[in-house]
């Protein structure tokens, strides 16, 4: 029994138990296999079940869970296929700042249908010189009358090849005025924005990304989310959020490389008696057990303190740095134990588990940012 610190997590692990063994347990090594393809079929029923909605208010059709239920939901999700809790988590990433942001007219217009799977939400943020450097926005709005003007290109967004609206993140430039990071909601279809898939990814391959750009995009100044200079704040406080669903997806990874390490060691005989025997094989175990709790832990805390409206910048890079470290220790001493039946992916998915994590501490911001954050928490 994973441990839980409220009492509504536990239905939500049964929920998302039944879908991933009925939806995701039966596709994820087919869909991580192919070529890579947004899973249409899985994201609408994931909109249907409501994961889309999970966390937005119900006035704009979602379902209005707690943080500490959405974490619960990405952890439980994670371990059947991570790349699915992805799927869902960056529909999130994209709604949460339309919601927090957005207009009244916004949200009434995007969010209802980002929620029932109508429409496919993406972030965009980073640019191939603006990555943890994230200021450094050379994409550019110019305002022309009623309309914005813009150009630039925009690199590692998920979902950017297929969806129908982006957070787009840019600086609108105005004659002698300071350039003003701002963020401005764009629609596939208008003229002058393209996207294509990156092909070849390490893991994650089922969440599928992209490369955007823009060639003279004329977008209605009234599609400006919040105000004009707050974009980077904006995205700061989108990814502080975001971080904590990174460390949920850790979880769900780091949990399914434990439990299937404890079961192979128990059944795998060496020198006559099952691996489980051997002292080196329980010490594995013993330490990718607590780093599991330890980061779990830490993923709640800053869950609960999200729910109760507190700071959660310091909490949440606590969480997702050690969090994503934990699913890179414990998958590695997964693929120990399992040695040869471990690195060839017809024998287990911990190959695909050990590709699968790695971007963890990389993307919401490397573990070196998460570092550069703590510290700035403490001795500024």
């Amino acid at each position: 029994m994973t441990y839980n610190v409220m009492e509504s997590q536990q239905a939500v692990r049964e929920m998302a138990r039944e879908f991933g063994q009925k939806e995701i347990a039966p596709v994820a090594v087919q869909l991580d296999r192919r070529e890579e393809e947004f899973p249409m079929d899985l994201f609408k029923k994931m909109a249907k079940a409501g994961f889309m909605a999970y966390p937005m208010a119900k006035e704009y059709g979602g379902l209005g869970k707690s943080k500490i239920e959405y974490v619960t939901l990405i952890e439980e999700i994670s371990w059947f296929d991570a790349p699915s809790a992805l799927i869902m988590a960056v529909d999130n990433l994209a709604s949460y700042p339309i919601e927090a942001f957005g207009s009244e007219e916004q949200k009434k217009k995007y969010l209802p249908r980002m929620a029932s799977g109508e429409i496919i939400g993406a972030f965009g943020l980073t640019e191939p010189n603006a990555g943890s450097d994230a200021a450094n926005q050379q994409t550019t709005a110019k305002i022309d009358g009623d309309y914005f003007v813009i150009n630039g290109e925009k690199i590692f967004i998920m979902h950017g090849d297929v969806a129908d609206l982006v957070v787009l993140f840019c600086k609108i430039v105005e004659e002698g005025e300071k350039d003003k990071v701002s963020a401005i909601l764009l629609e596939r279809g208008t003229p002058g924005f393209s996207s294509e898939k990156l092909k070849w990814k390490m893991g994650m391959r089922t969440a599928t990304t992209g490369r955007l750009k823009l060639k003279n995009v004329r977008v209605p100044r009234s599609n400006l989310l919040g105000e004009a200079g707050k974009g980077f704040k904006m995205a700061l406080k989108t990814l502080d959020g975001a971080r904590i669903g990174v460390a949920a997806q850790a979880l769900g990874l780091a949990q399914r490389a434990f439990d299937e390490s404890v079961k192979y060691a128990k059944k795998r005989e060496q020198f006559g008696a099952p691996i489980a025997k051997l002292q080196a094989i329980q010490w594995m175990i013993a330490d990718m057990s607590i780093r599991l709790e330890a980061a779990r832990l830490l993923t709640y805390k800053a869950a609960l303190m999200e729910d109760k409206g507190e700071r959660v910048n310091l909490a949440a890079a606590q969480a997702k740095l050690f969090a994503s470290e934990t699913a890179n220790f414990c998958v590695n001493k997964a693929m120990q134990i399992h040695g040869g039946y471990g690195y060839i992916g017809e024998f287990s998915e911990i190959e695909k588990l050990y590709r699968d994590q790695r971007v963890t501490e990389i993307y919401e911001g490397t573990s070196e940012v998460q570092r550069l954050v703590i510290a700035a928490n403490y001795l500024r």
